[in-house]
Parts: structure tokens; C-alpha cells; sequence
């Protein structure tokens, strides 16, 4: 790697403290919000139409019709019931859903760092307005059209507005427009246009993510066109056998097409969408933002999980703990931020003398650096990191050896130009103008990026002493920066000179000790059956110290670390062998993550960079950092993790298992107890049943079974059992693993137990139709119960709730005058109550058995 030329454009600190609040809040009513207006709602009488639109629902509208034709008022009453009850639930559905949309889009909306009473603040994107100071770094996304006042090495991705793929480069005066990328450096611009004025509007499409069917709605979509079709060729048996038995083709047609609705699982896609949105809402609340909904579902068949080190399986907060410098080493005292320790070398105080290198060696790290800490707030004791935590761990270590603060080092050696970090070169160079006149180079980056005779002047054997040294501190599990410096006459060469010929000052051993959840976080991810990887820019010796302390590779493990050199020299190996990669760039990231892809995995990957975009839109999941992640990263991902926390994304596989189960339960139990209905109408005829149901009592099944109790059971809790299971395979049908079997078992013992009520209720002498309907209502209520994953849970009382106010309306309807007129139905006796609780009795323990027969899956 050559060096890049540094950006010698004086870098200017603006006097002004920004708008004051007050000024910003004026502005922003002048001139609006800073974002493209939402697109209007729907109407309501748009989205009943479009549900009256749909072909069953259509189906019904004329059999309504062809009963008022025929004089059959009760059921034209019963089915334009139907018809309002399922139209209304379904636009109710569609709004919530709606609704849980728009509120995890509020959540994932931009923010942008703005300058206002002096201090910088992250604010909405949208609350930027004309004349804010906006502060621009590498992985920010542009909030508004600006004039650049401050630019260092600024480097800005334009494709989204241009289409042209080569980021241009970024001087002080020039424009840079909305929704652009900063992909290197730093700036500072004045805000001229904002909202539709800007060029926000032409990307906004690019930013946000649709309302497109998910994969899943698609395949029930499939399924349910399927199952009409087939349900429709069994009413029509069922029409031509009424014929035959000299039934009136009126009836017959009305209860047919009452059949043939009530049969099908109409609602099915407005359940999913629902069961969808409510699981991101669900996923929001337990700190994983879903920023696209098919995410949910495919979180659930996660195989593979791709982590970073730093923040993600360590705390992130960084502590220098040993220093070293060819004259002698020091151990640094103190924890976290606070600026406060000691330096000490075997125990005792160090001399002057001695102290010499060392400040040396931090003042340098402190000058080549953008941080800043932040006391603690009042009643707290905490110290905090503003910028890069490394970077404010190496003000820390500054500030226990007695260095100038850095107010004092800006105002003596001010900044005149710098090449910022990136990560394909590996280190941050920056130049000071000194009181006598001087210029200082100030160089700080991984060992291997520095300790090169490409970048130092010093002797091989200083060089190689650097080297092991550095070596061993990451074996230790340590993260190790190499300083260097010198002080020149002011000069005026081609400025990539000056990151030749440099001087080392020494090493900084800097410890982020794993977080304390990592392990039982990695843990949890094998029981589920997702395999970790470690995928990290720091040395391999470090990574392998942090996977092993974690649990990630066993101790002393062969072959489990991969280089980024290593996988440049093999660019065909198979990368899912080793589970750390140390020391890689971004397109290796990229290989990586379609390496396990092409081996048919479903892959998750955390990411917090602007050079983790690209990996992470590849990733089935891409996982960026909330708190710490760049604004492209955020935008780049599928899932944002508000806490920054591993174990978030193991709850939102949890979560996304859960809601595909549900959907799944949905399934098994309105199939079950549509193919039921069928079966009860072809096969009661053979058993002296001649009309085993009406056609209002069919749909008034439908309602109370497939209507309030339906759309509870997409809210049951997680499965004890859910992450103690291996991924579901991303291409599975819908139907598989048990749930065609258990759907036909379910139907035949629903129809087995209410034929056999509705036998012996006519063998009693009691209403026999009446006992029939109650005992197939029941029954299909009985398997909702049963195939709760947790019987006794009181974590969905609504469930629990819809089926005993489904158990009031169906007997409501044996007793009421109206219903018994609309329905045709008429009171039971305790004996055909006791039968039809003995069908619900018969139907709940057929679930029950099935469920653990199935072992406990839903």
C-alpha cells in the first residue's frame, strides 16, 4: 500500500456557535420539516373496497344475492353479517399494521450532528434546517444540501444523485447535497436547502423501505389459491350429492358457497402482515430496531452469525493499560475514561527522566486524534468517550502521565493538515504547525501499517524488538497501536513525504475485556444452532485471545484463524472452515459472508462502519450498532441494535422463531377446522345427517373461529423449546415438518367427534343440527387451546379471552331470538351442551397429544 497524499487545505475552525435553538425552532417553522412529505394515507373506503374486492369475499356478495333472490332472508341477513365482520377486522388489520409501520420507521429515521449554542448535538435529520452548522464525518449520510466551510481529506460518495461509482473528493466552498455519503474524512457545512428543496426528495425511495409482500405472505398467497381451488371442487361434490339426494339446488348453491368461504383461511395474509408488523414492534421493545419487515421472517432461519470484536463481544470501553518505547515500558493504572492514574514500571514511581519517552509517546497519540472525553454528569462519577473510544482511552493515558490537555495541545501545535484512519490503510497521519516555526508529523496505526522501514528511519533491531513486543501484547488479548513522529523544518514537498522517515516513539497496549454476556451469548447462539464467526480488522493474535476468552474457538484450536493476507493468497479456499478472520478489509468481509451464503447458509452480520456497508447489505441480516454505528451502516442494515448489545440479535432470532411458529399455529388450526366443515358436510349425509349444517351456521362458525380467536393466537408467547431447535431451512414449504400431518389429523378428529355428537344428539331425540354446530364451533375452539405452546400462560390472556367470548356467542345463538331465527338453531338441553363439550374435551386432547407427539413444535 502506497501513501495516499495528505490534504494540505488549512483546517479552519469557524467562530460561529451555530443557531441557537430558539433560532432553529424558528426556522424550522418557517420552513418546514427537513423530509419529503409521506404520501397520503389510505382512505378507509379505499381499503374496504379493496377488501370487498377480494374473490371469496366476492363469492359471498353474490350468494348474499341469490339468497334474497330466492326469499332466503335469515341467511342473506347471516352472510352480509359475515361480509361486515371480516371486511371490518380486515381493514382494521391493515391499519394497525400500518400504524406499527410508520412507528418503526420514526425510529429508524436519519439523524445528523449539528452545531447549536456552541455545542454539537445529534438531532433528526428532519429537524435540520437552513443555516444549521452541520458537522460531517466518515459514514454520515449528508442530511441537507450544503456549502462546505471545513474540509479535511473529505472524500463523498455521489453515485446515489449521479450514478458515477468513484467518490469525488471535497475542498472548502464546494457543494455537497443531501443523501450523499461521507466515505472518508471530515467537514463542516452551512445548510441551504432542506425538505422538498433539496435533493432528499430523489433519493428518499433508496433510503426507506417498502411495504412489498414478504416472502412468506407470497408462498401463503400461493397456498391459499391452491387450497380455493380445491376447496371449490369439493363443494361443488358436495352441491352435485345434495342434488342427487333431491335437496333444493337454492340451498344447495347458498351453502355451498358458504362452505366454500368459510373453508378457506381468507385472512390469512392480513394475519401474517399483522403477526409481522406487531413482531417488530415486539423486536423494537427489546432493543432491535427492524427496519425492513421481511426481516422478521427471515431472522428466524439464521444459521450463521458474523460478529465484529470491538464493542460487540468486548465493552468497548477502552483503557490503556501497558506502554513501550525503545527506552523502557511503563504499566498504566486507572479504569475506563477517567482521566486519572498513575505510570509505574515494577511497581515504583517513575523519574523524570524516565517520564520523558512516555509523555513523549501520549502527547503524540493525544495530537493524532479526534476525541474528546466528557466529565461526568452531575451525580454521576462516569467519564464518557465523545468520538472513537480507543482514541479517548489514549486521552486518558495522556492525562495520567501529566501531559498538556488537549485544549492546551490544540492552541500550541494547531492541526494543519491530516490523512484520517481507513481500513485499508491501517493508520491516521496528521501535521502541527509549532510556536518555532516547525512542523510536527504525528503517525499512529497497527503495528504491521507502521513499523515498516516504508514509514520509520529507525535501526532493523529497534524494528524487530518493536515487533515481537507488539506481538506479544495481542496474544494477551490486547489491541496494540504503534506511535512514531518527527519534528521537521516547514517544508513544502509532495505531502505524502510525510509519512516517510519517521521516528518510532513506542507502543500502546490498550485492553477491551470481552463483555461479560459474550459467552453466554455464543452459547446460546449453539444451543439454537447458528454458528459464530469472528470477523475483525485487529491482529490475529488479539482476535483469537478475545474468540477464546468468549467461547467462540477452543483454546489452542488449529486452524480456526484466517488472515486477510492469508485469504488474498487463497482467493478459492473454503473461508467456512476457520471461525475468526483477523486483519480484514471490506471486500473480504464481502467474500466472507457469500462464502457461507453459497453454501446454502442464512447469514447475520454486525457491522458499525462505513466499510461494513457493503457486507452488510449482502448479509440475508445485516446488524449495525445504534449507539456507536455509522449513519450508513444504519441505513445499510436490516435490524439496528439500539443497546449495541450481541445478545439483542439472539432475542430477535427468538422473536422471528416465534412469529413464524405462530404463523405456522394459524395455519394448522384454520386448515384443520376448514377441511373439518368439509368433511362434516360430505360424510353426515351417510350418517342420517341429510343437511348436516345451513348455510348461516357455516359462516357463523367462520366468525367466531376464524375472526378474534384467529387473530389472538398470532400474539401467543415464544415456545420454552424455540431456541433449543436448529434454524428452519430458509426454502421450506409452509407445510412441511409435521404441519400437513397434524393439520389432517386435527381435521378428521374434529370431524369425527362432531358427527359422533350430531348422531347421537338424533338418537337422543334432541336437535340434532343445533348439537352438531355447537359441538364443531367447540371443537375447533378446543384445538386452539391445545396448541398453545404454553397451556397455563398468562403471557396472552386475549386468546384465552376470544375463545370464551366465542363460547358466549355460539350459544348466544342457540338462545337469542334473532340469531335462533337467522341461524335456524335452537336450544339443546344440558345434554347436547354436555356433548358438545365432550367434542371440545376429545378436540383438545388430539392437540395436546399431537403437540408433544411432534415434540412440542408449532
Amino acid at each position: 500500500m502506497t501513501s495516499r497524499a495528505i490534504d494540505a487545505t488549512p483546517v479552519r475552525v469557524p467562530d460561529a456557535r451555530g443557531l441557537s435553538q430558539a433560532e432553529a425552532e424558528r426556522r424550522l417553522a418557517r420552513h418546514g420539516r427537513n423530509e419529503v412529505a409521506p404520501p397520503p394515507p389510505t382512505p378507509v373506503h379505499r381499503r374496504v373496497l379493496a377488501q370487498l374486492r377480494d374473490p371469496l369475499i366476492l363469492v359471498l356478495l353474490g350468494a348474499a344475492g341469490l339468497t334474497l333472490a330466492v326469499g332466503d332472508h335469515p341467511d342473506a341477513v347471516v352472510i352480509a353479517l359475515v361480509i361486515v365482520v371480516n371486511t371490518t377486522v380486515g381493514v382494521a388489520q391493515e391499519v394497525r399494521a400500518d400504524r406499527a409501520v410508520a412507528a418503526l420507521s420514526a425510529l429508524s429515521a436519519p439523524k445528523a450532528r449539528v452545531l447549536r449554542d456552541g455545542a454539537a448535538h445529534e438531532v433528526p435529520a428532519a429537524l435540520v434546517v437552513p443555516g444549521d452548522t452541520v458537522l460531517l464525518g466518515e459514514g454520515d449520510i449528508v442530511a441537507a444540501d450544503a456549502d462546505l466551510a471545513e474540509a479535511s481529506a473529505l472524500l463523498v460518495d455521489e453515485s446515489m444523485l449521479t450514478g458515477e461509482s468513484e467518490p469525488v473528493d471535497k475542498a472548502p466552498g464546494d457543494p455537497v447535497s443531501a443523501g450523499t455519503v461521507v466515505v472518508r474524512g471530515r467537514g463542516t457545512a452551512c445548510a441551504t436547502a432542506t425538505g422538498a428543496a433539496s435533493a432528499l426528495g430523489r433519493i428518499a425511495a433508496l433510503l426507506e423501505g417498502g411495504h412489498e409482500p414478504t416472502p412468506l405472505q407470497r408462498r401463503l398467497a400461493s397456498l391459499g389459491r391452491v387450497l380455493a381451488l380445491v376447496t371449490l371442487a369439493l363443494c361443488a361434490l358436495f352441491f352435485a350429492l345434495g342434488l342427487l339426494r333431491g335437496l333444493a339446488p337454492s340451498t344447495m348453491a347458498v351453502t355451498a358457497i358458504s362452505l366454500a368461504v368459510a373453508a378457506v383461511p381468507e385472512s390469512l395474509p392480513a394475519v401474517v402482515t399483522l403477526a409481522l408488523a406487531l413482531g417488530a414492534r415486539r423486536m423494537a421493545a427489546r432493543g432491535a430496531l427492524v427496519r425492513r419487515l421481511p426481516a422478521v421472517e427471515t431472522l428466524g432461519s439464521v444459521s450463521v452469525l458474523a460478529t465484529d470484536k470491538t464493542g460487540t463481544l468486548t465493552e468497548g470501553r477502552m483503557v490503556v493499560q501497558h506502554l513501550w518505547t525503545p527506552s523502557g515500558g511503563a504499566d498504566v493504572s486507572g479504569s475506563g475514561y477517567r482521566p486519572h492514574g498513575q505510570l509505574t514500571r515494577a511497581g515504583r514511581t517513575l523519574s523524570p527522566e524516565e517520564l520523558r519517552p512516555l509523555r513523549e509517546l501520549l502527547t503524540t497519540a493525544a495530537l493524532c486524534n479526534d476525541a474528546s472525553l466528557k466529565p461526568p454528569a452531575p451525580g454521576t462519577d462516569a467519564w464518557s468517550a465523545v468520538g472513537d473510544p480507543m482514541e479517548a482511552a489514549l486521552l486518558a493515558a495522556a492525562a495520567k502521565a501529566g501531559c498538556p490537555t488537549p485544549a492546551e495541545l490544540r492552541r500550541a501545535c494547531p492541526r494543519t493538515a491530516e490523512v484520517p484512519f481507513d481500513s485499508l490503510r491501517k493508520r491516521m497521519t496528521t501535521v502541527h504547525h509549532l510556536p518555532d516555526g516547525n512542523v510536527l508529523v504525528c503517525l499512529k496505526g497497527a503495528p504491521e501499517a507502521v513499523l515498516t522501514p516504508s514509514v520509520l528511519a529507525d535501526p532493523p533491531d529497534v524494528l524487530a524488538r518493536a515487533r515481537e513486543e507488539a506481538a506479544a501484547s495481542a496474544a494477551d488479548g490486547f489491541r496494540v497501536l504503534a506511535v512514531a513522529g518527527a519534528e521537521r523544518p516547514l517544508w513544502d514537498p509532495p505531502a505524502a513525504e510525510a509519512e516517510r522517515g519517521l521516528r518510532l516513539l513506542g507502543l500502546i497496549a490498550i485492553s477491551d475485556p470481552p463483555k461479560a454476556t459474550a459467552a453466554a451469548t455464543l452459547a446460546a447462539c449453539r444451543a439454537a444452532g447458528i454458528t459464530s464467526v469472528l470477523i475483525t480488522g485487529d491482529h490475529p493474535a488479539t482476535a483469537r485471545a478475545v474468540a477464546e476468552r468468549t467461547g467462540l474457538v477452543q483454546q489452542g484450536a488449529a486452524g480456526e484463524v484466517l488472515t486477510g493476507p492469508e485469504l488474498a493468497a487463497a482467493p478459492h479456499a473454503d473461508l467456512t472452515g476457520a471461525r475468526v478472520f483477523a486483519r480484514t478489509d471490506p471486500q473480504q468481509k464481502l467474500d466472507i459472508v457469500r462464502a457461507w451464503r453459497a453454501r446454502g447458509a442464512v447469514t447475520a452480520m454486525t457491522g458499525d462502519g462505513v466499510n461494513d456497508g457493503p457486507a452488510l447489505r449482502q448479509a440475508d441480516i445485516g446488524v449495525a450498532m445504534g449507539a456507536r454505528g455509522t449513519e450508513v451502516a444504519r441505513q445499510a442494515a436490516d435490524l439496528v441494535l439500539t443497546d449495541d448489545e450481541l445478545s439483542t440479535v439472539v432475542k430477535a432470532v427468538e422473536e422471528g422463531r416465534r412469529v413464524y411458529d405462530n404463523i405456522r399455529r394459524f395455519l394448522v388450526y384454520a386448515m384443520a377446522g376448514g377441511a373439518a366443515e368439509i368433511l362434516v358436510m360430505l360424510f353426515g349425509p351417510l350418517l342420517g345427517l341429510p343437511l348436516p349444517l345451513r348455510a348461516g351456521q357455516i359462516l357463523w362458525i367462520n366468525l367466531l373461529t376464524h375472526g378474534l380467536t384467529g387473530v389472538a393466537m398470532g400474539a401467543e408467547p415464544v415456545s420454552p423449546q424455540v431456541m433449543r431447535r436448529p434454524p428452519r431451512p430458509p426454502d421450506q414449504h409452509i407445510l412441511a415438518a409435521g404441519v400437513w400431518q397434524r393439520l389432517l389429523v386435527l381435521a378428521s378428529a374434529v370431524t369425527v367427534v362432531s358427527l359422533l355428537a350430531g348422531v347421537a344428539a338424533g338418537a337422543l331425540g334432541l336437535p340434532w343440527q343445533s348439537v352438531l354446530f355447537l359441538a364443531l364451533l367447540a371443537a375447533q375452539l378446543g384445538v386452539a387451546l391445545g396448541l398453545r405452546s404454553r397451556l397455563l400462560t398468562r403471557a396472552n390472556p386475549f386468546l384465552p379471552a376470544s375463545v370464551a367470548g366465542s363460547a358466549v356467542l355460539a350459544a348466544a345463538a342457540l338462545h337469542v331470538p334473532a340469531l335462533q331465527s337467522l341461524l335456524d338453531t335452537e336450544p339443546v338441553g344440558r345434554t347436547g351442551v354436555a356433548l358438545a363439550a365432550a367434542a371440545a374435551l376429545a378436540a383438545f386432547v388430539a392437540a395436546r397429544l399431537l403437540r408433544g407427539a411432534f415434540h412440542g413444535k408449532a
